[in-house]
């Protein structure tokens, strides 16, 4: 039996004690912690009577938007190459239930990678991801890990990459991601490429794998991350322009007619609108870009002066820190496991995190996930003066979650 995402149970979970009346902060659910501008509220507003089935791709319109949004990415992109869906979870799943042969995946990883190849009953062939960044298999470790599966009877067919990466808020280098489309190209390995974040990079641009092996790599993306619309499932996938691709959307347009139908169609307006990119769409993506980078290196910061170790955040509103330096000092206090770091980090702290675990990791490591993008406020209101401020780490609320946030680690690592 598959469990609740972790992501979402500890999010349920911390939601009912606060309701409850528990002072907590939240550092445990990667939702973006934005308000939704008014200029594309209007836009769902004035689509709001468009209640018919559409097109199981998507609209023309949406289509031609996304085509052309990755096409000012780089990656030439035609209408016929893309597939909306209500979340990029859904084309991922898709994704994976299409492509044949055993899942690559690195570890630590998104909690909801495995849990869905476990749902396919797909076998998965883990390698650690190198000291550097996430999202990606350690290119020194991949090759040797695809020939051991195919010597011991395995089938390695497709390869998981997250570009940024959640859970570490790091991004690869693109040479990395070239050595591994490399080895890629060589094995016949097809590469789901999930860049939901590479609109948050903090400074540049994300590399993405299809820049590398075009193809034979699916990507999934969507608006959750760049403009906080996560409650209102807009996700895309693009797909090669060649007879492998073809036949890939084929497969997953067969996937989606059954399951989810459409896009709904206010939301496939939504994405019409945003992926155009009129310039105030640019411009509040900016500012949010600015507010994550500023609070998740203001919490990193607070993690390296408690002694832990931890790579520094370049995109969205994650770290990955870990306590390994302090495990005498935390073994003194029954703290021996990631799980036993959030659990004494959440009831004895009143600060939720979690654990390493969940992403796959090793239960034994002192690692957790943490997500910044809560800490913006707990009110629209809060949350648009924190977007407009031109330090956001000085308003009454922020401080105070850092106040905390530096309380708990000092209790905890005393």
């Amino acid at each position: 039996m598959t469990m609740h995402s972790a992501t979402l149970a500890i999010n349920e979970a911390i939601q009912k004690r606060k309701a409850n009346g528990e002072k907590l902060l939240h550092l445990g659910f990667g939702e973006s912690g934005l308000p939704v501008p008014e200029f594309i509220t209007q836009v769902l507003r004035i689509s709001a009577d468009q209640n018919s089935y559409g097109a199981v791709v998507g609209s023309e319109e949406a289509r031609t938007a996304a085509a052309g949004w990755f096409s000012r990415r780089g990656l030439p992109t035609g209408a016929e190459q893309i597939l909306l869906a209500p979340g990029s979870k859904a084309l991922l799943f898709a994704a994976l239930a299409t492509v044949p042969g055993d899942l690559i995946l690195p570890r630590p990883s998104w909690v909801s990678y495995a849990a869905q190849a476990a749902l396919l009953n797909k076998p998965i062939i883990d390698v650690p991801i190198p000291d550097d960044a996430g999202g990606i298999p350690d290119p020194d470790l991949l090759e040797a890990a695809v020939i051991r599966s195919m010597s011991s009877g395995g089938n390695p067919g497709v390869l998981l990459l997250t570009v940024p990466d959640n859970p570490t808020g790091t991004m690869a280098r693109p040479e990395a991601i070239e050595r591994i489309c490399r080895i890629a190209q060589k094995y016949e390995l097809a590469i789901v490429s999930d860049e939901i974040y590479a609109e948050v990079v903090h400074s540049g641009a994300a590399p993405s794998a299809a820049t590398y092996l075009e193809s034979r790599t699916i990507i999934t993306t969507g608006l959750s991350k760049s403009l906080a619309l996560g409650g209102w499932r807009i996700g895309l996938a693009r797909v090669p322009q060649n007879e492998w691709g073809h036949k890939i959307l084929d497969d997953m347009i067969g996937i989606a007619s059954e399951v989810w139908s459409s896009l709904a169609a206010p939301m496939q307006a939504v994405a019409a609108y945003v992926l155009n990119e009129p310039d105030e769409v640019k411009d509040h993506i900016k500012r949010s870009v600015r507010l994550h980078a500023i609070v998740a290196n203001a919490v990193y910061e607070e993690f390296i002066a408690a002694g832990a170790a931890c790579r520094r955040p370049v995109a969205g509103f994650y770290l990955y820190p870990d306590f390994e330096p302090l495990r005498e000092r935390l073994g003194a206090k029954g703290i021996y496991s990631g799980s036993d770091l959030a659990a004494a980090m959440l009831d004895q702290h009143g600060v939720g995190i979690l654990a390493g675990e969940a992403f796959g990791d090793d239960p034994a490591a002192l690692r957790a996930r943490v997500a910044t993008s809560l800490l913006y406020g707990a009110t629209g209101e809060e949350r648009w003066e924190a977007l407009r401020s031109d330090d956001p780490l000085s308003l009454p609320w922020i401080a105070s979650a850092l106040e905390h946030l530096r309380t708990a680690l000092q209790e905890l690592t005393s």
